[in-house]
């Protein structure tokens, strides 16, 4: 599985971006994707889940009614949606997929075995 992410870049505070995650795999929907992202000097945290084949959604606190995670099955793409940005949003932000991921483990990156090449995000002030 390899998974190709972009969309980041430097914004100011109070901007959106947009992040994409393409996936070459068969199957697609049948996949559980994530957004994970981490700062410099900082362990890696949980952003947004979406499992595959199936409505359940999942947000990290810090994110929850400024991100919105959706997908497109047709175009096996992942999608990340980032409002109302903050300067702690920045962070290198990876996208994950795995099949095996059950519900209770949508916000753990232990769940997820494969990973893409992240894209930093900046949010200046």
């Amino acid at each position: 599985v390899q998974l190709q992410a972009s969309g980041g870049g430097l914004v100011q505070a109070g901007d959106s971006l947009s992040l994409s995650c393409t996936a070459s795999v068969p199957g697609f929907r049948g996949y559980t994707l994530a957004w994970f992202r981490q700062a410099p000097g900082k362990e890696r945290t949980f952003v947004a889940a979406i499992k595959g084949n199936s409505p359940a959604i999942r947000y990290g606190d810090s994110v929850k009614g400024r991100f919105a995670i959706s997908r497109d099955n047709s175009k096996n793409t992942v999608i990340l949606q980032m409002n109302s940005l903050k300067p702690e949003d920045t962070a290198v932000y990876y996208c994950a997929a795995s099949r095996t991921v059950i519900v209770s483990s949508m916000t753990s990156d232990q769940a997820y075995s494969n990973w893409g090449q992240g894209t930093q995000v900046t949010v200046s002030s």
